[in-house]
């Protein structure tokens, strides 16, 4: 997966950041949900991998975040 870096205003979001939180909500709201008790272990598993994925991308995309320099981040008295 590709992810873009297009400059933004500082706290503003690119498109395909935004889409890549959608997924992540589509996918936890699908989770919340489901009713765990009824899936097999196979389920289970691709539900938890899914979940894994998708937290590993929002922790990725926060740290693309922290990499922009936003005004008086680093510049505290």
């Amino acid at each position: 997966m590709t992810h873009e870096h297009a400059p933004t205003a500082p706290g503003r979001l690119t498109e395909g950041q935004k889409t890549r939180i959608e997924f992540a909500r589509h996918d936890l709201d699908h989770a919340r949900s489901e009713d765990l008790s009824r899936l097999d272990a196979a389920g289970l598993i691709l539900l938890v991998e899914r979940l894994r994925g998708r937290l590993g991308d929002m922790l990725d995309l926060i740290a693309e975040r922290d990499d922009e320099p936003t005004p008086d981040r680093y510049n505290h008295p």
